[in-house]
């Protein structure tokens, strides 16, 4: 175990996840978050580690996690680098954690940060929290506890437990940094600002070859036939209500009209229905559309916490008491069957209309 200075750690840090020399949402998303952090903090200076293989010139990825609130980022750029690979990648964040000492770690909740996160958290030995939804400063414990100290500004990380039928608020108190991988889709990007520039740091990571690398021989990009719902801006959302499979169908004839895409509930999920890619919800994705259709959808406190942030929540259901509608804006109370067919079709008229005048 290695024995910390916990006064040593400062700052709040992000992972700046790029792929092909693309910066990746989840990397603005979570600069927007640490920068909110940040404001409670002593140390108000957010970092962004960028790890790649850019042959010197990551000007544009640095100009663009400046624009979105990096005050430093630091460049890990070195071949070795080029493709994600779990052991040199861990051994260049560990090293970035173990030479810059920051307070607070955040790495996205992607197919990347879920096996980078871990592991290098172990490789710097402290705690992680996954799947993270809600990230505040506070005090731990959450209610002051006699004769046992209560710590100030400490990192509290939210997530759902067991299956998203619970949410569980866990701190990292004795150890240093503290460390979450936060779920896409969740945290909101700031508005960028070209005109703020980070400090930009090149660092060599000690990086060494060992039996844990692995040689990519090929890669094989394939393109996915399953819609991005959380870039969606408008969701057409259908839960067990709408009955079946084939009875989707409306839900698509809508979403058509509306130039929308469809998603769906976990129940729909767990039928067969539709594929997991398109569930919103605490066990699926969070989404913030302009508009969200909750159709035959009841409002389980796991499926809102997956959609609350909507701008529009519109929703059909035959319950006049379902729980979705303490959330939406709109409410229409009747059978679907009947609603959502004569919708589209009113406003597959309004939109002919407004095209011809």
């Amino acid at each position: 175990m290695i024995k910390k200075n916990l006064e040593e750690y400062k700052g709040t840090a992000i992972y700046a996840q790029q792929v092909d020399g693309k910066l990746s949402n989840i990397a603005l998303e979570l600069l927007g978050k640490a920068r909110d952090l940040a404001e409670s903090l002593d140390d108000k200076t957010v970092t962004a580690v960028l790890i790649g293989d850019f042959g010197g010139n990551a000007a544009a990825l640095t100009d663009e996690l400046g624009a979105y609130g990096a005050d430093k980022v630091v460049v890990i750029d070195d071949p070795e680098l080029k493709d994600y690979r779990t052991e040199p990648y861990t051994q260049a964040l560990a090293g970035y954690i173990n030479e810059f000492k920051p307070e607070i770690m955040l790495v996205g909740a992607t197919a990347i940060g879920r096996d980078l996160g871990p592991r290098t958290s172990a490789r710097v030995e402290t705690g992680l929290t996954a799947d993270c939804t809600k990230l505040e400063i506070g005090d731990y414990p959450l209610v002051a506890i006699p004769g046992q100290e209560q710590k100030h500004k400490q990192l509290l990380m939210t997530r759902p437990a067991f299956g998203g039928n619970t949410i569980a608020t866990i701190a990292c108190p004795n150890n240093r940094p503290q460390m979450a991988t936060v779920r896409p889709g969740v945290m909101q990007k700031r508005t960028p600002d070209a005109s703020h520039k980070a400090e930009v740091i090149n660092w060599k990571a000690p990086l060494e070859k060992n039996n844990c690398y692995v040689e990519i021989e090929k890669v094989v990009k394939e393109v996915s036939s399953v819609a991005d719902i959380s870039a969606a801006k408008i969701l057409v959302s259908g839960g067990r209500g709408v009955g079946s499979a084939e009875n989707f169908k409306l839900l698509d004839d809508l979403a058509a009209v509306l130039g929308g895409t469809v998603s769906c509930s976990r129940a729909v999920v767990d039928a067969g229905w539709k594929p997991k890619e398109l569930q919103v919800g605490q066990t699926g994705k969070t989404v913030r559309p302009h508009v969200y259709f909750a159709i035959g959808i009841s409002g389980a406190i796991q499926h809102v916490a997956g959609m609350e942030e909507s701008d529009i929540i519109i929703a059909i259901n035959k319950d006049e008491n379902a729980p979705i509608f303490d959330v939406a804006d709109y409410g229409i109370v009747g059978d679907l069957n009947k609603i959502v067919p004569e919708l589209t079709a009113k406003l597959k008229a309004a939109i002919a209309a407004k095209k011809a005048a």
